[in-house]
């Protein structure tokens, strides 16, 4: 893993998107590495794959229909047809009268036209024909279905339909003379060459002239219409495309490292790309490092060492790992892109997202993504998973830092993607978990931890979790004083429990190290242990889930060598905790509820936020408290985000789950959800303004005697009335997904998302194929 060979067979056999996003094609000899770094990635909007995605034209919201515009234009096009044939063969009487009315009699002496009468004759007639071809045109709407079928249909077809054009005009033009254009040319020539024998071969010659002429003319002009240098001509095609991708090609020639005057090291790099040395994570982590120079200028010459030194190997992770190992996702770490489907042309879709590839990012993950459908939806191996293995890349490339929270067996990775696995109750486990998070201060230990053991009770009140705080503050602080760490967890269920063998013994250590504020700190807990009501009991018994046989050996602040805390991930981390399961569900909700609470109250705390920081709970049932829904919005400033995934809303508490829903920013609803959680998103959602027709039918009372007795034979015929309609055309104002669609519009394999990212740019909700 991580080495040059597999990296190359790696990238070999990585598959191109679909469209709209195909990369272009690679010149000859170039890398596939290479030809993936060029491929452009153009600006989009929030939850668009932007890998080789190309720009749709703006939307049509007046569209005629392909049946209705093809219709439309043969009809006219035929009726042109008939009135220039009607024109052309005289039977319309007085067609040349206006022409005679503005022009000398001469011209019109009965004994035959005049040459300039001929002329201007001539000229009257095209102008005849193209005002019937404006009529025509304009009816028949010519120009959008020239654009549609053939300008827009692709260069073979555009140049395939201007030729076949072409050639319709040309026969129309020269060999039958429907098009009197050729006799205007022959009207100017000299009438000593119609009268004079020896004057054929200037005749000739002017006749084929004037035919060249037109069929060139003919020509120059489809071939303009058409662009058919862009498809007999590849190599100019090519050469057009790179000057107009220009801008998209930083990311290979490292053009921001040549315009400060490191072009050797610009060169090392692209050379480490194009013989494959280099990989996607590589490129990744070299671009981190190179802003970092920018942020702090004195580290330019450790840079350019490293680079000169190492290659494409420089700055590695402290793993010492260049990749993981078989990926189930495509990613882009250019724009830090994990796809996870694609958004089918949809009337229901926005116009922007029809047939794009959809894609969560950074940007994205930092507003909360809330992602809820049953048991064999796809949460898990199309979101979570993929969202976990696009941090853990990220984490190689010194980009991020990510904790993986899963039961044991869940899809999130394999080990050796992970710098740290912790498996809760396992005892072969390498490492622990720390159970106050790392924190040195009493008071927020006990606020994480009252907030983990009761937050998420349906019924709690803010006074009851300060009461909660305060007493294993009460307890926390005098330990710590004591013996310099926190206490095991079963030395506070003791406490809790007030047990007078462990409450004597830390009143003497307190005593022996002379501290007085933490006898009084003990002092107040055993008053409040005598009154009935005391809320310690209850703590004693929340946390005696993690007293078990099963756990022994863990949550011991004492091991500091193989402890994990949130403090740590100042660094890019990957991290991933295997909870118990089977047996210790409620062990594993606490925990979870303690992750939670902790990484919201770690992240923003951060010193340097450059580097993003993200939370994955493949399992969030009964993890969400009133605290923790404050501090997930709070992330957004941070440059962290948390993935929250549940089966139904039915696992977050009542009061908690419109908050929930407002608190993150992006919101996916998969396959299957219940019409109550579909209540929620569609309440989340919002509505819009949609134009609505009414068709009311009335029977037809309206005419005479005479258009009432046709009516009735009718009605006697088909035995129906006859009936008149009216139609009511309106702004109403309707859900984007109503609960109903949502649980049973939905296919299967498929989810309805909404993005928003952290600049505040929203998309509406996007009906995703989770397959695509």
């Amino acid at each position: 893993m991580g080495t040059q060979g597999k990296d190359t067979a790696r990238w070999q056999g990585v598959p191109a998107p679909p469209r709209p996003g195909v990369p272009p094609q690679r010149s000859p000899g170039e890398h596939p590495f290479l030809a993936w770094l060029r491929t452009p990635r153009p600006e989009a909007g929030p939850g668009i794959w932007r890998f080789g995605r190309r720009p749709k034209p703006p939307e049509e919201p007046d569209r005629v229909e392909d049946r209705q515009l093809v219709g439309g234009a043969l009809l006219t096009l035929a009726g042109a047809f008939i009135v220039w044939s009607l024109y052309r063969n005289g039977v319309i009487p007085f067609r040349h009268w206006p022409l005679e009315l503005v022009t000398p009699d001469s011209w019109w002496d009965g004994k035959g036209r005049d040459r300039a009468g001929a002329v201007f004759a001539d000229l009257y007639d095209l102008a005849v024909l193209a005002f019937i071809g404006w009529i025509a045109g304009r009816a028949g709407q010519w120009p959008e279905a020239v654009r549609r079928y053939v300008l827009d249909a692709g260069e073979r077809r555009r140049a395939a339909g201007t030729i076949s054009g072409a050639f319709v005009v040309w026969m129309l033009v020269v060999p039958s003379g429907f098009i009197p254009v050729v006799p205007v040319f022959f009207d100017l020539a000299p009438d000593a060459w119609l009268r004079d024998p020896s004057s054929e071969a200037a005749v000739f010659l002017f006749t084929y002239g004037v035919y060249t002429l037109l069929t060139g003319a003919i020509v120059w002009g489809a071939a303009r219409l058409g662009r058919w240098r862009e498809v007999f001509r590849p190599q100019h095609k090519d050469a057009e495309e790179d000057e107009a991708e220009e801008p998209e090609l930083v990311a290979a020639d490292w053009a921001e490292l040549r315009a400060v005057g490191l072009g050797d090291v610009a060169d090392a790099l692209e050379r480490e790309a194009a013989s494959g040395a280099m990989n996607d994570v590589d490129q990744a982590r070299i671009t981190r490092a190179w802003e970092t120079v920018q942020a702090q200028p004195t580290r330019l010459k450790p840079f350019t060492d490293a680079v000169r030194h190492d290659g494409a190997g420089a700055f590695p992770h402290p793993s010492g790992l260049r990749d993981i190992g078989a990926r189930a996702a495509l990613h882009d770490l250019v724009t830090g892109q994990v796809r996870i489907g694609a958004a089918p042309d949809d009337g229901r879709n926005e116009y922007a997202y029809r047939g794009e590839g959809i894609a969560l990012e950074p940007s994205l993950v930092s507003t909360g993504l809330l992602v809820v459908g049953p048991a064999a939806s796809g949460k898990t191996g199309r979101v979570v998973a993929p969202c976990a293995e696009s941090l853990c890349l990220l984490a190689l490339a010194g980009r991020a830092a990510v904790v993986s929270v899963g039961s044991a067996g869940s899809a999130l990775g394999a080990d050796d993607a992970y710098d740290v696995v912790i498996r809760i109750g396992d005892p072969d486990s390498r490492h622990d978990l720390d159970l106050y998070g790392g924190t040195q201060d009493p008071d927020q230990a006990a606020a994480l931890l009252a907030d983990a053991l009761l937050g998420a009770d349906p019924g709690v009140r803010t006074a009851e979790l300060r009461q909660a705080s305060l007493a294993l503050a009460q307890l926390l602080g005098p330990y710590r004083s004591a013996h310099g760490r926190f206490p095991g967890v079963p030395e506070l269920r003791a406490l809790l429990d007030a047990e007078p063998v462990a409450v004597g013994s830390l009143r003497e250590a307190c005593e022996a190290a002379g501290d007085g504020a933490a006898l009084r700190e003990l002092e107040g807990r055993e008053r409040q242990s005598r009154r009935a009501g005391d809320i310690g009991p209850l703590l004693a018994d929340r946390i005696a889930v993690l007293d078990r046989p099963a756990f022994a050996g863990f949550f011991e602040p004492g091991w500091q060598g193989r402890q994990f805390s949130m403090r740590a991930l100042e660094h890019p981390m990957r991290v991933r905790i295997d909870l118990p399961e089977r047996g210790h569900a409620e062990a594993a909700r606490l925990l979870t509820r303690l992750l939670l609470a902790q990484f919201v109250s770690v992240a923003p705390a951060r010193r340097d936020r450059s580097l993003f920081v993200g939370l994955v709970l493949d399992d969030a049932a009964h993890t969400v408290t009133a605290e923790t829904v404050r501090g997930v919005q709070r992330l957004r400033s941070a440059n962290a985000g948390v993935v929250l995934a549940l089966r139904s809303l039915d696992e977050v508490a009542e009061a908690l789950r419109g908050p929930l829903l407002s608190a993150v920013g992006c919101r996916m609803a998969l396959s299957g959800v219940s019409t109550w959680d579909g209540r929620h998103f569609a309440d989340a959602w919002g509505a819009e303004w949609v134009q609505t027709r009414d068709v009311t039918h009335t029977p037809d009372v309206s005419g005479g005697t005479l258009r009432r007795s046709l009516r009735g034979v009718r009605q006697l015929v088909t035995g129906s009335k006859v009936m008149s309609q009216s139609v009511t055309v309106r702004q109403v104002e309707r859900e984007r997904w109503s609960a109903s669609e949502l649980a049973n519009t939905v296919p299967a394999g498929h989810a309805v998302v909404s993005f928003t990212s952290v600049e505040g740019a929203r998309g509406a909700p996007v009906l995703v194929d989770l397959h695509g």
